[in-house]
Order: structure tokens, then C-alpha cells, then sequence
């Protein structure tokens, strides 16, 4: 009955009042800033109600504090989700009232997230009894980093935030990715034992689902920088929390993939003089340019998705 309130009350809180907050958010003109250099056909998107993702992070807080035990170290999840949710919040914000495409500056977003990271880190590093060591895909190996952990864990907090928020540009794309590793995560967070963090990523992946009923191609709203920061936030702190760091960068294969993408172009651009390896990162944008329909490149990203839950399940499962 828990797992299927788990998955069932975020989806019907967003069900409930989603229509709402679009209403509200078309209220305040809290529209989509589009960037100029984008594709073309992401033009017609200008002025679609953004930051929809504080009903998702609602609906996690809600159903979290109702069925979760929130006196276990669970309720790290909660506050690195609301954490990472409210530095997006003041991203989407700023770019609302200066109506550009860009919010807080880099560093001060990089900031907040370190800040977040290594609240985490020391946490899980002197507070609890889940040891130092990282478990290795495949051989079940685990190998002990010490204090190395604290940066370890920072890094896979701010890493994952921002994989989420670049894989956030597509109707439906990045709450589908996350529905997928979410449910997979909990999988693993399962056969590990942690009743609460299993329960914490259904909720994830069910308010996700009430998300993406309004996030379908053509999308009724956008999470904004505050969904996709928080989601990031949600699914790295349960990989930390699991000691399951490196299955998440099997599962979700697809948001290592679009960062890297921003990675190579960005370095290969200064390094040859302004010259691209793809037409416009991330990634997905490199396919919409050369001629596929959004909601075509959004279905085979979630097909790869699949798949690299499979991949993550059979590397743990083989152990």
C-alpha cells in the first residue's frame, strides 16, 4: 500500500493542481525565455509558463513528510531536493524579471550547489554509519576513499544537478529520464535495504509522471531551473545515500551523455577557433537541427534511457 501511495499521491497532487499553478504562472506572465541561437522551432515556445517545477517539489515534500520517516537520514533527501529546487527558483526568477535566457551567474549557481554538496558530504561522512567506500559496478568491489569522499560526493550532487538541467530542453525529455532512473535507483535502493530511500524514489518518479501530463509535447509548462535543479538534487542524494555513485552513471547514461556533449563542444570550440563537433548541444538540439522531430528525439532518448537502466540493473545484479 506504501509504494503505491508512494507513486500514487505526488501524481494526484500534481493532477489536482496543476492546471492551477499553469493558470497562476500565465497570471504573472512567468513565461519561457528562449535563446535566440536556439532551433528555430523552439521560437513558437517564448512565453510558455515556466518554474512548473514548484509543484513538483511540493508534491516530493508533501508526500515525503505524510509517508516517510523523516527522522532517518532520509530527510537529506528532502532538504538537498529543496535546497537545489531553491537556487533554481532564484535562477528562474532573475531571468523572468530581466526577460533573458540567463539567471544567476555561473558562479553564484556553482556556489549554492557546493554548498549543498558539502552540507551532504560532511553529513554522510560524520554522521552516519554508511563507511567511506564506494561500491564498483560489476565486481561489487568497494573502494574506501577516506576523506576523498567529501569531495566525491560534492561532485556527484552538483555534477548530476546540472546533467538534469541540460537534459531539461525538450518537451517531456528530462522528467521522462528522471521517471526512469528514479524507479531504477529505488530498485537498487531496495535490494540494498533502505526501505525509506526506495519510498523516496517512487515519490520522485510519481511526481514526475503528474509532471509530464502537462509536459508532453506541445508542453503546457516547463519545470524550469527549479524542477530541474531539484530532480538532479533528489536522484544524486539517493545514489550517496544508497553508496550506489557509480550505477548512477550507468543509469543515467543519457544525462552523462548530454553533459558531455556541452563538454566536448564547449572545449573544442576554444581549442580550434570557433570550429563544432555537433550542430548545437546539448545533444538533443545536434538532432533536432539535422532534421528530426522533437518528440522523435525525445521517444529514442528514453528508449536509450531504458537501457541504460537495464545495463545499471544487470551491473548490480551480477555482484
Amino acid at each position: 500500500m506504501e509504494y503505491f501511495l508512494a507513486i500514487g499521491l505526488p501524481f494526484l497532487i500534481l493532477m489536482i493542481f496543476g492546471p492551477g499553478l499553469i493558470k497562476v504562472l500565465k497570471l504573472l506572465n512567468f513565461g519561457q525565455q528562449i535563446r535566440g541561437e536556439g532551433p528555430k522551432s523552439h521560437l513558437g515556445k517564448e512565453g510558455i509558463p515556466t518554474m512548473g517545477g514548484i509543484l513538483i517539489i511540493l508534491a516530493i515534500l508533501i508526500t515525503s513528510i505524510f509517508i516517510l520517516d523523516l527522522n532517518t537520514y532520509i530527510i537529506w533527501a528532502v532538504i538537498i531536493t529543496c535546497g537545489m529546487g531553491l537556487i533554481g527558483f532564484l535562477d528562474d526568477i532573475i531571468k523572468i524579471r530581466t526577460r533573458r535566457s540567463l539567471g544567476l551567474r555561473a558562479r553564484e549557481k556553482f556556489l549554492g550547489q557546493v554548498i549543498f554538496g558539502l552540507l551532504l558530504a560532511f553529513y554522510v561522512y560524520r554522521f552516519t554509519d554508511l563507511g567511506t567506500g564506494v561500491v564498483i559496478p560489476i565486481t561489487g568491489e568497494v573502494y574506501e576513499l577516506g576523506f576523498w569522499l567529501l569531495p566525491f560526493v560534492v561532485v556527484t550532487v552538483v555534477g548530476t544537478a546540472n546533467a538534469v538541467n541540460l537534459t531539461d530542453g525538450l518537451d517531456g525529455l528530462a522528467s521522462g529520464v528522471t521517471i526512469i532512473v528514479a524507479t531504477t535507483l529505488a530498485l537498487l535502493a531496495s535490494a540494498l535495504g533502505y526501505r525509506e530511500l526506495t519510498l523516496f524514489g517512487l515519490i520522485v518518479s510519481g511526481a514526475c509522471l503528474g509532471f509530464i501530463w502537462y509536459n508532453t509535447h506541445p508542453a503546457q509548462v516547463f519545470m524550469g531551473d527549479v524542477g530541474s535543479l531539484a530532480l538532479g538534487g533528489a536522484i544524486a542524494t539517493m545514489a550517496v545515500l544508497s553508496r550506489t555513485e557509480l550505477f548512477l552513471l550507468i543509469i543515467g547514461g543519457i544525462f552523462v551523455i548530454e553533459t558531455l556533449s556541452v563538454m566536448i563542444q564547449v572545449t573544442y570550440f576554444k581549442f580550434t577557433g570557433g570550429k563544432r563537433v555537433f550542430r548545437m548541444t546539448p545533444i538533443h538540439h545536434h538532432y533536432e537541427l539535422g532534421g528530426l522531430a522533437e518528440a522523435k528525439v525525445v521517444t529514442r532518448f528514453l528508449i536509450m534511457s531504458l537501457i541504460f537502466a537495464l545495463l545499471g540493473l544487470a551491473s548490480f545484479y551480477v555482484i
